[in-house]
């Protein structure tokens, strides 16, 4: 079965793990957003792609729920002690990765080429892919004005209340190459359970994408990302609220009008009618099982869709 998933971060890359378990990884293509990239002392940070191929490669570390197991600082604190800004951090072992990723950006390489080549090298048998080559950025607005995504993201933990989102580059910027080859051959689309608005988003803000969504031919499911009404992390919650008027599985269904054709929610959630087939289970992954279960509950839909 080829399976074609887009995908956030931790929550996107968990489910991804779940599937590699329960169906053939050469068959998986990770569609990945990659409008949270940032530049960074001159360096291209891309911390949704970089989460999946830690976590799909082995290395993530769960306890601190981002970046790579066994790390150390000294680069990042030796910098802070010659007056650096070191706001968003990175570990010794991360900023490997991004040294080699600037380097072969330099050579010309595409982001999607680097990103390939980085998941062989750890040992990862599904593919992995930005979204776009392209330049593609998050900017969201608050009442003081707008911030990059990372900004407010990490330096400003998040907390500025969103009344807007925008993607810059959204009017040009392609589909990388593989993305559309992926879906059109998908047996099924998966929109992994990640934040709506500032995950998914930039993804489906790619038209080329959005269209071959919309206009697919097989099953396509969306995995809610809020259990009880409330996200496991981060502020998905708080932008369903604003954005979509409450935090029930309805309301991550009218985030994706015309893409899917069931959403996986949790039981916590309770009986609720939708405009599109309802798949309750316990969505909560917190270990192999239960990653396995939230991915073969998608994999249950797309039979029961044919």
């Amino acid at each position: 079965m080829k399976v074609a998933v887009l995908s956030g971060g931790v929550g996107g890359a968990r489910f991804v793990q779940g599937l590699l378990d329960v169906t053939d990884p050469a068959g998986v293509t990770v569609i990945g957003n990659v409008g949270d990239d940032v530049e960074l002392y001159g360096l291209h940070v891309s911390p949704d792609i970089d989460t999946l191929l830690y976590t799909l490669g082995g290395v993530a570390d769960d306890e601190r729920g981002w970046g790579r197991a066994d790390e150390t600082w000294n680069a990042l604190q030796t910098a802070a002690e010659l007056g650096a800004d070191t706001w968003f951090q990175l570990g010794d072992r991360d900023l490997g990765l991004h040294l080699a990723r600037r380097q072969a950006l330099v050579r010309g390489e595409a982001l999607s080429a680097v990103t390939e080549r980085f998941a062989r090298a750890l040992g990862i048998a599904a593919r992995i892919l930005p979204a776009t080559d392209d330049r593609l950025r998050t900017w969201v607005t608050i009442a003081d004005g707008e911030l990059p995504f990372q900004e407010w993201f990490v330096l400003h933990r998040h907390e500025p209340e969103v009344l807007g989102v925008r993607f810059e580059g959204a009017e040009t910027v392609q589909a990388a190459p593989g993305v559309l080859e992926a879906l059109h051959q998908a047996d099924l689309i998966v929109i992994a359970p990640s934040n709506p608005f500032v995950s998914i988003g930039p993804i489906l803000a790619v038209e080329e994408i959005r269209s071959a969504v919309a206009d697919r031919s097989v099953p396509s499911v969306a995995v809610s990302p809020l259990i009880g009404g409330r996200a496991v992390k981060g502020p998905a919650d708080r932008m369903l609220e604003r954005f979509q008027g409450g935090t029930s599985p309805s309301q991550v269904t009218s985030c994706y009008k015309g893409l899917i054709d069931a959403l996986v929610y949790d039981e916590s959630d309770g009986e609720v009618e939708l405009d599109v087939r309802p798949l309750v289970t316990r969505t909560l992954m917190t270990d192999a099982a239960s990653r396995r279960r939230v991915a073969e509950t998608a994999l249950e839909a797309a039979a029961a869709l044919r």
